[in-house]
């Protein structure tokens, strides 16, 4: 039996050092001792989350229902896990009183260092980002099994804690076993920052395909006869609230297929809408709006998985099931042709091009070199973690944000600056009514957040600068749009920052 308080002393450790090596190190061991039927909720504990996911139980509740803390530890992890699942089931008539009695309960045979954890869980304050990818080495090095088998297990599942508990019951045999499943989502392949049209040209060229980037929004397709199943980027099921899309995919000519692509809403000249716009279908099916799909991959068709096959193998498939709905692309431009299509797209409305390798297998969830998107503008994808409340015209509104890269090792966004630039009366409206969902505590100044909410910048560059942890600023940051679609595990790193230092 492991006690919460071996977890939370290894939360403390993880969170206490930079060292990715000593993660690891300490994640490994905590799996290593741990129960079989204790691996599911450690896991996803020190990955920042509950098992059971979202609790729905806020800051000022946890606080109200805060007892005096324990003596001594004595609280079991399948003990808290249970507790946690008990908190999401109380429902009906008297349900607040009865879950506030639960929670008090748990809370008060906690010790002082185990209820601020709890509470920290239950909030969402330890989700650090990119704690996953040291959690998939601890799991490598505690099972013996090659990370990037473990690597692939979770992009294709879907799910770190069962991979986890696969990896070490069953090792290499048991993950190697996991595949692609029509019909359950599997991490995005992502792209990395280029500099040029001409430097990403020669780099992966001459065997490329230049597409546009739409200013939409990421989707995953599956479909297995006439069961559809639609996903954003974080792989949440929207199917329900996009029936034009769901109809479409099933007129499609096949039986099965999952497709990669993105969405978006379309003016009456062609252009597309703004990017809120298309997101604000992603919660309702009604709406005057209508969504447009445009596919660029196609990683099972009618039996066949084409992960690991080749790109250009992959756009023949996309080209035969769903050619009409093909993102505009050239295949193996020259330079200059290459850059017509970038002027294209942005003639067009849209945020950019892609440049990918023909060759290139489809790397589930990861951020590889064989992708690579151009943007005209400098752009980064940042955390906000703290707000402050606006003065004169602005006075009453929730107004300057602080902005926190994410730390590549695991550990909580690393702040680079603040901004109120950019931000509308509307966005200021917003920001007022949404964020203190979010909080966890306050000054007089300022609201502090949940690293949750992601929000993409434009900037003329970074500088050298002792104000901020990251020892980096930015240049003239202003905001561009909020990004419900991504997660802060897929903001930029500070190591991005850092890079466009001037």
């Amino acid at each position: 039996m492991t006690l919460l308080a071996s977890i939370v002393q290894a939360s403390e450790r993880v969170g206490s050092t930079r060292s990715r090596k000593t993660k690891t190190a300490e994640l490994a061991a905590v799996l290593t001792s741990a129960g079989r039927d204790e691996i599911l909720p450690v896991v996803a504990w020190l990955a920042g989350e509950p098992r059971q996911g979202r609790i729905g139980i806020g800051w000022r509740t946890l606080s109200s229902a805060r007892p005096e803390p324990a003596a001594q530890p004595s609280l079991s992890v399948g003990e808290v896990d249970a507790a946690l699942t008990e908190l999401t089931t109380i429902s009906g008539s008297g349900s607040a009183a009865r879950r506030q009695a639960a929670l008090a309960a748990l809370l008060g045979a906690a010790t002082g260092p185990e209820q601020q954890f709890l509470v920290r869980l239950i909030t969402g304050e330890l989700r650090q980002g990119a704690l996953e990818g040291v959690m998939t080495e601890a799991i490598a090095a505690a099972s013996g099994v090659d990370a990037a088998v473990v690597r692939r297990a979770v992009m294709l599942s879907g799910d770190l804690a069962a991979t986890a508990a696969e990896a070490m019951t069953g090792g290499a045999d048991a993950l190697g076993a996991v595949g692609l499943q029509v019909g359950r989502p599997i991490r995005p392949m992502l792209a990395s920052p280029g500099s040029t049209m001409d430097e990403a040209v020669t780099a992966l060229g001459p065997d490329i395909v230049v597409e546009y980037k739409l200013d939409g929004a990421r989707i995953q397709v599956h479909r297995s006869g006439d069961d559809v199943v639609i996903v954003t980027r974080t792989l949440r099921d929207i199917t329900a609230s996009v029936p034009e899309l769901v109809e479409l995919v099933r007129g499609l000519p096949c039986d099965s297929v999952v497709l990669d692509g993105e969405t978006l809403a379309l003016a009456d000249s062609g252009r597309p809408r703004p990017f809120q716009e298309t997101m604000s279908r992603f919660g309702s099916a009604e709406g005057d709006l209508l969504l447009s799909p445009w596919f660029f991959d196609c990683l099972h068709l009618d039996g066949v998985d084409l992960l690991d096959a080749p790109l250009e193998e992959r756009l023949e498939a996309l080209e035969r099931v769903a050619g009409a709905h093909r993102i505009p692309s050239v295949m193996r431009p020259d330079a200059e042709q290459a850059a017509a299509h970038l002027d294209a797209a942005l003639a067009a409305g849209h945020e950019g091009a892609m440049v990918k390798d023909l060759a290139s297998p489809y790397s589930a969830g990861r951020r590889g070199k064989s992708w690579q998107k151009i943007k005209p503008e400098h752009t980064l994808d940042l955390v906000v973690i703290a707000v402050e409340w606006g003065s004169g015209r602005r006075s009453g509104w929730l107004s300057n944000l602080h902005l926190g890269a994410r730390d590549p090792d695991g550990g909580p966004p690393i702040m680079v600056g603040k901004t109120f630039k950019g931000l509308t009366d509307e966005l200021l409206r917003w920001q007022t009514e949404e964020f203190p969902r979010y909080e966890t505590h306050r000054d007089a100044h300022t609201v502090y957040l949940r690293p949750e909410i992601v929000v993409e910048i434009e900037l003329d560059g970074a500088q050298t600068s002792s104000r901020y942890p990251g020892g980096v600023a930015l240049r003239f940051a202003r905001v561009l749009r909020y990004r419900p679609d991504k997660t802060p595990a897929e903001a930029d790193t500070v190591d991005t920052v850092r890079a466009m230092r001037l």
